[in-house]
């Protein structure tokens, strides 16, 4: 009766193991990506003024006019 026990307590901690690296990777490539309605955002913190904060085709148009 031990050979079951020790086969069944082996598939346990593998199974814990297999779900432990799954939870690790999920998080770390969650961590590293930016989902795309973040991107503008992101561009921002990392080079304050690269992008402008409002619509550009806005201001273009608006340019235009009164020129």
């Amino acid at each position: 009766m031990d050979k079951p026990n020790k086969n069944r307590s082996i598939f346990i901690a593998i199974t814990v193991f297999f779900i432990a690296l799954f939870v690790y990777i999920s998080y770390d490539m969650s961590s590293r990506t930016t989902a795309p309605w973040n991107k503008p955002k992101q561009l921002n913190r990392a080079l304050p003024g690269a992008t402008p904060d409002s619509d550009s085709l806005l201001l273009d148009s608006l340019l235009e006019e009164v020129k």
